[in-house]
C-alpha cells in the first residue's frame, strides 16, 4: 500500500467486531470497531503531536477521524486523518493526504500563495486608507481565485469509478458553490483514500481533539458526525449515495443542500 499508511490494531480483532453495515458517517452511531480504532488513534496523537508544530494547548482542537478498513480477506486495520492541515514545516506522513495535489499545474498554488503573501505584507506595512482598501479588496479577489482554482483541481472517484472535482459535485448536487476547504474535511480524505487503495471501509468515526472553539460546539476526545456545509455532496458523491444525509437528519434534509 504504497502512499497509504495503515495503522494497525494493538489487539486481536475477531469477526463479533465487524458490523454488518459501514455506519453513516452524518450519523451519530459509532460502532465498537470504530471507538476501539478512534481511542488507539488518540494514543498516537498525544505521543505524537508534539513534533506537528501545532500548539494544542494554545490553539484550537481540530477535527480527526479514522476509518476502519477491511486488508485483505481477515486482516483489518485503520487509516486516519485530521481536517484542514496541522503545518507544511512538519508534515504528518502516516495521516491520510489531502485530495489537492500541490503539485499539479507546475505547482501553481506554491506560486499563488507566494504572490498572497506579498500583497499581506504590503497591507501590513501600508499607512494610506485608500490605498489600504484596495489593496484589501486585491487581497480579497486573490485568495477567492486561489480557492477556485483549489476546487477546480482537487477531484474525486466515487466507488463506481466517476471523477469529479469539487465545482462539478457541489453544482450536480444543488448546493451552488462549495464553501471554503471544502473537501478537506477528515471523513471525504478517509473515504477517498480508501477508495484509491481499494480497501473495503468498515467502520468510521470522527471526534474533536483539543480545545473547544469560542461556541463551546466542541468537546475534546468527544464525537462528531460528518458536517453538511462541506461534506454532505462529496460524500454522497463518493459513496454514491445521495440518501445518506437524509437518511441520518430525516427533519434536517431539506432538498439537496
Amino acid at each position: 500500500m504504497k502512499d497509504l499508511h495503515i495503522f494497525d490494531f494493538d489487539r486481536p480483532i475477531t469477526q463479533d467486531l465487524i458490523p454488518d453495515e459501514f455506519n453513516n458517517p452524518f450519523g451519530l452511531h459509532v460502532p465498537e470497531i470504530g471507538r476501539i480504532a478512534a481511542v488507539q488513534f488518540q494514543d498516537y496523537i498525544r505521543a505524537e503531536s508534539p513534533s506537528w508544530d501545532y500548539d494544542f494547548e494554545t490553539r484550537p482542537g481540530k477535527m480527526f477521524g479514522v476509518l476502519v478498513v477491511q486488508v485483505d480477506e481477515q486482516t483489518y486495520g485503520y487509516l486516519g486523518a485530521v481536517s484542514g492541515q496541522l503545518s507544511k514545516s512538519s508534515p504528518c506522513l502516516q495521516l491520510s493526504p489531502s485530495v489537492f495535489d500541490e503539485s499539479l499545474n507546475n505547482h501553481f498554488f506554491n506560486k499563488e500563495m507566494s504572490e498572497l503573501t506579498l500583497l499581506c505584507n504590503e497591507i501590513n506595512k501600508c499607512r494610506d486608507q485608500q490605498l489600504l482598501s484596495v489593496l484589501k479588496d486585491n487581497r480579497k479577489l486573490k485568495s477567492q481565485s486561489i480557492q477556485q482554482r483549489i476546487f477546480q483541481y482537487t477531484s474525486f472517484q466515487n466507488i463506481r469509478g466517476e471523477v469529479k472535482n469539487v465545482i462539478q459535485i457541489f453544482k450536480d448536487s444543488q448546493s451552488g458553490n462549495p464553501p471554503a476547504a471544502a473537501g478537506e474535511c477528515g471523513a471525504p480524505k478517509l473515504i477517498q483514500s480508501a477508495i484509491t487503495h481499494r480497501l473495503a471501509p468498515i467502520a468510521i468515526a470522527e471526534f474533536w481533539w483539543g480545545n473547544s472553539l469560542n461556541t463551546e460546539d466542541r468537546q475534546h476526545k468527544q464525537y462528531y458526525p460528518a458536517c453538511k456545509s462541506k461534506c454532505r455532496p462529496i460524500l454522497e458523491f463518493l459513496l454514491d449515495d445521495d440518501t445518506i444525509y437524509a437518511s441520518a437528519n430525516p427533519t434536517l434534509a431539506q432538498g439537496k443542500s
